[in-house]
């Protein structure tokens, strides 16, 4: 079978390595790695994963140096406002961590880049983003040589510029001076139940479009000479991704109904499907009437997918029904965050 890269991703947590230890005892032999520094806690409704990489850990597991901070609120929905507040409120709090030690910052210049096509609902989030920070910029904008401390832009896509969104972003960066960058950006997920439900900050900077298999030019310290801090929200997915995870469900469900059967109490169900599936169930069941395949690994079938529709047009990426509803609502939530951590340390003019 050819080798697919279906840790096609651009989170952290999704990468192969992550994938790898997701068991209590593994996580617990990733904390005790070399070069990979693994925590995993709860603020609230808040899951809060943080991976620090040194130089030993980047050449062990393929990920550049640097912290890699993930958030979610499992299960999240549209509706759910209460639960994006939380994940806004921990955000900021982890935005003050990571910058309380850089120089300059409070009587420096920040500058706040949106990427992505505003055209294109799922790839909205960053300039979206940018229409509603620029409400800000006249607070910290000064008639004095010193200018303004605070910059937002959208530069747009290649295919609507022309231009190579990296080279415009350095092009800003030579004019500005900036003493931080942040970049925000619309992520690629491989695990549909984070779609729009996870916020990944960096401070490794970001290459735009890497998890759609379009990757451009990186954007990070090291290519533009300043701190790069890069937030991104997942907001699509594989699709072969999207069909394992179905079948997945659906034999978890299968093997659920199969298990509770063989129970008395089943005699006295009203419904004659499960609401849920259970966890745990004896898949080895499913075998005899879906073969081998159902007790494969769940990164397996996506393989075996990614290989059969590699030149079908089902191998595209999928977005929810409510993208438009989550993308604004990430706006706002962001917009949220960085205002309060600005005002953590600069004051207003």
């Amino acid at each position: 079978m050819k080798k697919f890269d279906f840790y096609r991703t651009d989170l952290l947590v999704e990468s192969e390595e992550m994938v790898r230890h997701r068991t209590e005892s593994e996580k617990d032999t990733l904390k005790e790695s070399e070069g990979v520094n693994f925590s995993e806690k709860r603020h609230g409704r808040v899951v809060l994963t943080s991976v620090k990489i040194d130089e030993r850990g980047e050449e062990r597991i393929g990920k550049k140096a640097g912290t890699y901070i993930t958030l979610t609120v499992p299960k999240m929905t549209v509706a759910d406002e209460s639960g994006l507040n939380e994940m806004a409120s921990v955000l900021t709090n982890k935005l003050i961590e990571l910058t309380e030690n850089m120089p300059n910052l409070k009587e420096g210049k920040i500058l706040i880049i949106g990427l992505g096509n505003r055209d294109v609902t799922p790839d909205a989030v960053g300039p979206l983003t940018m229409d509603r920070l620029r409400d800000i910029v006249p607070e910290y904008y000064s008639d004095t040589e010193e200018g303004s401390e605070l910059f937002v832009y959208s530069p747009g896509v290649t295919i609507q510029t022309g231009l190579e969104t990296a080279d415009f972003v350095r092009a800003m960066v030579s004019e500005i001076k900036p003493d931080l960058l942040v970049v925000i950006d619309a992520l690629a997920a491989r695990d549909s139940a984070r779609l729009c439900r996870t916020i990944q900050l960096t401070d490794t900077g970001i290459h735009p479009g890497s998890g759609v298999g379009n990757s451009r030019k990186e954007i990070s310290k090291e290519t533009l000479g300043c701190p790069v801090l890069a937030i991104g929200i997942p907001t699509v997915v594989d699709g072969p991704v999207l069909i394992a995870d179905a079948i997945n469900t659906l034999f978890g469900y299968i093997a659920s109904k199969i298990e509770e059967e063989s129970h008395p109490s089943s005699r006295l169900s009203v419904s004659p499907w499960l609401h849920e599936a259970k966890e745990g169930a004896d898949r080895s069941k499913l075998i005899p009437i879906f073969g081998d395949w159902s007790s494969w690994p769940h990164e397996d079938r996506v393989q075996l997918f990614e290989e059969v529709l590699s030149s079908h047009e089902l191998n595209t990426f999928i977005s929810p029904k409510e993208i438009d509803s989550y993308v604004a609502l990430y706006a706002e939530a962001l917009t949220g965050s960085i205002t309060q951590w600005i005002e953590s340390f600069k004051s207003s003019h």
